[in-house]
C-alpha cells in the first residue's frame, strides 16, 4: 500500500520516533493527562469510554463463565502480606505503603495493593467450610498500585485499571482447566474484539507469577516489534491455600486444601491498540472498543436541509451502532483531522448532491477506502463496514506479526536476524535458566513464552547446544 498522505501534522512520525508517537496520541487523542502524581495520569473521557467497553465486553465473558464480581480492600496489612513467601519477595520492590492515619503512626503498616492474592485468600479462609462451598468463581474490576521506576502511559503507571479474576477449587484438575479456560477467553476477547492476534504459551520458571505453580499468558506483537504481555492466568496449587491454612471437607468427610488460580487483564491493552493500529494520523479503534463507531459529517451544512437528512441518518445508526453527529462550525478539514486522530472506525459524509442521489460517503478509518452508499442500504451496509474495519485490522496485525517473526538455530542467526528489526524470536532452549538469560546478555532478547503450538526447529539449544526441551518465542518487551 503507498503511504498515505498524514492529515494531522503534529503527530511525531511512528518512524522518525516510535516513543513520542505513542505519546503524541495519547496526548492529542485526548486519552489522558499527566499530574502532579509522578508516575499517574487522568484518563480521560475518551479513554475511559474505551476502557468501559473493554470492561463491558470481558465482564460478560467473565459472568457467561459463571464468575461473580466482589470488591476487596484496598490495603493489606504487612503481616497478611508476608504469609506467602515467594508472593511478597516478588512484590516488594513495586509495594507502596502507608504509616500513618490522620496523624497517628500505624502499628502496622498498611500496603496499597499491587495484587490481591492474599486479601482473597484471608477471605476463602473465612467463607469455604465444604466442598459444597466450591468452586468459587470470582473476579473485581479495580485500581492496583505498583510503585514502577519508568513509567508510559498505559503500557506502565504507578496506578493502574484492571480486573483480576481469583478462583478456588476442590481438585487441581479443575484449577488447571479453569486457568486454560481464562487464557483462552482472553485470547478470544483480543482476537475478536481487539483485532490484536496472540500467542498463547507458558511463562519460564524464572519469569512465572510470584507464588504461582504455572503462569500462562498471551503476547502480542506491537507495529514496532516490541512483545507486550496482554494477559496472564496463573494456576497456584494448593500453595497460598497451605500458606493461609484455607481447607475444606471433601466428599470422604477429609479435611483437603482447595487449589488456586488467578488471572488479569489491565489498562496497558488500551497501550496495545494503540501501538497495534495506530497511524501517523492518531489512533485506529477497533470497532468493538470504539466510544464512536460511526461520526455523522454533514457537508455544506448551512445550506437547506442537509443538517436535517445527516441528523435524520445519525438517528437510523444510533439503532445499529454508537454514532454521533459534528454539527458544529469548524470546517470539514478540520473534522476530518479530528476524527482521524479519535480512530473513529466510520466517516459517514452527506452534502447536498448526496441529498439529491438519496446516498452518503462512507469512508472506512483504517485504509481511508471511500464508497457511496444509498440511504436505503444503510442499516444493512454499516455493520457490514464495521466487520470490515475488524478484519483489515486483524489481518494488517498478523501480517507485521509474520513478517516480523524470525526462525533462529543459533546466537548469530538471532543477531542477524534483529539487524533487520526488531520482532518475535523462535529458537530452541535446553530449559536452563543460565542460558535463558545467556540468550538475552547476548542478543538482548528476552523469553516471553514456551508456545503451546510447537515446533522442532533443531534438536540442540540455541545457546548452548545440548539438547533442547522447548522452542520458546525470545523478543524485547515493553
Amino acid at each position: 500500500m503507498a503511504k498515505q498522505q498524514k492529515m494531522v501534522d503534529d503527530i511525531t512520525s511512528m518512524d522518525e520516533d516510535f516513543a513520542k508517537w505513542y505519546t503524541d496520541i495519547c496526548k492529542k487523542a485526548e486519552l489522558i493527562e499527566y499530574t502532579s502524581v509522578k508516575g499517574c495520569m487522568v484518563i480521560r473521557p475518551y479513554g475511559y469510554a474505551i476502557w468501559e467497553n473493554i470492561q463491558r465486553i470481558l465482564d460478560g465473558m467473565f459472568k457467561a463463565e459463571g464468575h461473580e464480581n466482589v470488591c476487596m480492600p484496598m490495603f493489606i496489612p504487612e503481616s497478611l502480606l508476608q504469609k506467602e513467601k515467594d508472593h511478597v519477595e516478588g512484590f516488594a520492590p513495586e509495594c507502596a505503603w502507608v504509616t500513618y492515619g490522620g496523624n497517628e503512626k500505624l502499628e502496622e503498616r498498611l500496603c496499597v495493593r499491587p495484587t490481591s492474592e492474599t486479601l482473597f485468600c484471608e477471605h476463602f479462609k473465612n467463607v469455604v467450610q465444604s466442598y459444597r462451598d466450591l468452586p468459587k468463581l470470582y473476579n473485581q474490576w479495580v485500581s492496583v498500585v505498583r510503585w514502577e521506576k519508568t513509567t508510559r502511559p498505559f503500557l506502565r503507571s504507578r496506578e493502574f485499571l484492571w480486573q483480576e479474576g481469583h478462583t478456588l477449587h476442590e481438585t487441581a484438575e479443575e484449577a488447571i482447566e479453569e486457568t486454560e479456560k481464562m487464557l483462552n477467553v482472553y485470547t478470544e476477547f483480543c482476537q475478536k474484539y481487539l483485532a490484536i492476534p496472540v500467542v498463547q504459551g507458558q511463562k519460564t520458571e524464572s519469569d512465572k507469577f510470584a507464588g504461582a505453580e504455572r503462569t500462562y499468558c498471551i503476547e502480542a506483537l506491537m507495529h514496532d516489534g516490541k512483545a507486550l504481555q496482554a494477559g496472564t492466568s496463573h494456576y497456584f496449587g494448593d500453595g497460598f491455600a497451605r500458606a493461609f491454612e484455607i481447607q475444606f471437607t471433601d466428599r470422604e468427610n477429609k479435611l483437603q486444601y482447595p487449589h488456586q488460580t488467578s488471572w488479569g487483564m489491565t489498562t496497558r491493552l488500551i497501550g496495545a491498540i494503540i501501538m497495534t493500529h495506530g497511524d501517523d494520523n492518531g489512533l485506529v479503534l477497533p470497532p468493538a472498543v470504539a466510544p464512536i463507531q460511526a461520526i455523522v459529517l454533514p457537508i455544506a451544512q448551512h445550506k437547506e436541509g442537509v443538517l436535517e437528512k445527516a441528523n435524520e441518518v445519525c438517528d437510523r445508526l444510533k439503532k445499529i451502532c454508537r454514532a454521533k453527529i459534528d454539527d458544529s462550525n469548524n470546517s470539514p478539514g478540520w473534522k476530518f483531522a479530528e476524527y482521524e486522530m479519535k480512530g473513529v472506525p466510520l466517516r459517514i459524509e452527506i452534502g447536498p448532491k448526496d441529498i439529491e442521489n438519496n446516498q452518503c460517503v462512507i469512508v472506512t478509518r483504517h485504509n481511508r477506502e471511500k464508497t457511496f452508499v444509498s440511504l436505503d442500504e444503510l442499516e444493512t451496509v454499516v455493520p457490514q463496514k464495521l466487520e470490515g474495519v475488524r478484519n483489515g485490522l486483524y489481518q494488517a496485525a498478523l501480517e507485521n506479526r509474520e513478517r516480523r517473526t524470525y526462525t533462529c538455530t543459533t546466537i548469530d542467526e538471532i543477531n542477524a536476524a534483529l539487524e533487520k528489526g526488531d520482532g518475535f524470536v523462535k529458537a530452541m532452549w535446553c530449559g536452563d535458566e543460565e542460558c535463558e538469560d545467556k540468550v538475552k546478555e547476548l542478543t538482548g532478547v528476552g523469553s516471553r513464552c514456551i508456545p503451546f503450538e510447537q515446533e522442532t526447529l533443531s534438536d540442540k539449544c540455541v545457546c548452548c547446544g545440548k539438547p533442547a526441551k522447548h522452542m520458546l518465542y525470545w523478543g524485547k518487551a515493553y
